[in-house]
């Protein structure tokens, strides 16, 4: 029931909802955390499929009583994850559990550059391994040396910072903290330019296998299926937003991307921002206070950059780093 209600604040038809996790295999994802949790996208790429630990349900379902009337009194207006369902898969008698939230990416425009910001400075920049990634995950440090900002103007700043202050609030008081401030990055002009050539690739495909079909050139159409893609199957979507997203400002296509910021009239270039809260179950407690003080022996008591630190002075530092970041 609650999250029958929480999909409804956000605006989340149940329907449609069923639809996009139930037909067509989900994608796996390679972006796993320190957690070693498996991560899938839906089919359409508009929601992320994440396990989770017993210890993580439980955690959830005592987030969940809090969350649930926070995010009543904000009529859905937070950048916390948007969190649409719990399950449970039983697979040969070996249980299975799994959080469904809203993706924060587009699934139309690609994501170029990703950031897992935290405001902390110790140990704070992508490794070796995740730099060979595809896309990797760059962290707090990494911001700083790209010397990088979010350029939206003051209006979307205020606006963002109120939302951000709000959820804060939320997380501090319930004596959370470790969470992060998950930035994706598109480049209009690259996606441009992307979305051209993929386009160009698409006719130069269809002139080839009209080509082979009237040649008769050895392919048996019964094995290789070239046809058109069915109206209603997940290709057919991609191709409907492809063709008419550049109708809408930036390409942004706002029932889709909620979560999107264009770049303001006086940014260097022309990019959209995605931004939201992630990774908000850390409990400030027993083994969390073990590590600041490992980590404080490690680096010394006066180094304010180490992530493990107390719900307030984590949201302080979080909050005077993101407002340096977005100009």
């Amino acid at each position: 029931m609650v999250f029958r209600n929480i999909r409804e604040r956000f605006g989340i038809d149940d329907l449609d909802y069923k639809e996009s996790l139930t037909r067509s295999q989900p994608l796996p994802d390679d972006s796993s955390g320190k957690s070693g949790a498996k991560f899938y996208l839906s089919s359409d790429r508009l929601f992320i499929i994440k396990t989770l630990t017993s210890e993580e349900v439980e955690r959830m379902h005592s987030f969940l009583k809090h969350y649930h009337p926070y995010i009543v009194e904000r009529h859905g207006k937070t950048l916390l994850p948007q969190y649409l369902g719990m399950y449970r898969l039983t697979v040969d008698n070996a249980e299975h559990y799994i959080v469904i939230t809203r993706n924060v990416f587009s699934n139309h425009l690609s994501t170029h550059r990703k950031f897992d910001l935290k405001g902390s400075t110790v140990d704070r920049e992508a490794s070796e391994k995740e730099l060979e990634k595809d896309l990797p995950t760059y962290k707090d440090n990494d911001f700083v040396k790209q010397k990088l900002k979010v350029y939206i103007g003051d209006e979307a700043k205020q606006k963002l910072m109120e939302t951000l202050t709000a959820d804060v609030e939320f997380l501090t008081k319930l004596h959370l903290m470790d969470y992060s401030l998950l930035l994706g990055i598109h480049e209009v002009e690259r996606g441009e330019q992307e979305s051209q050539r993929e386009k160009e690739n698409e006719q130069e495909n269809a002139c080839q296998e009209s080509d082979e079909s009237e040649t008769g050139s050895g392919l048996d159409n019964r094995n290789y299926t070239t046809y058109n893609t069915p109206p209603d199957s997940p290709n057919a979507i991609a191709q409907f937003v492809r063709e008419h997203s550049l109708q809408y400002e930036g390409g942004i296509i706002p029932e889709l991307d909620i979560y999107a910021i264009p770049s303001c009239e006086t940014a260097p270039v022309k990019e959209i921002y995605f931004v939201a809260i992630i990774d908000v179950l850390t409990h400030y407690g027993v083994k969390k206070q073990a590590a600041k003080a490992a980590k404080t022996v490690k680096y010394g008591s006066n180094v304010d950059g180490i992530s493990t630190c107390d719900p307030e002075q984590y949201a302080k530092r979080f909050m005077e780093f993101m407002s340096k970041a977005i100009e």
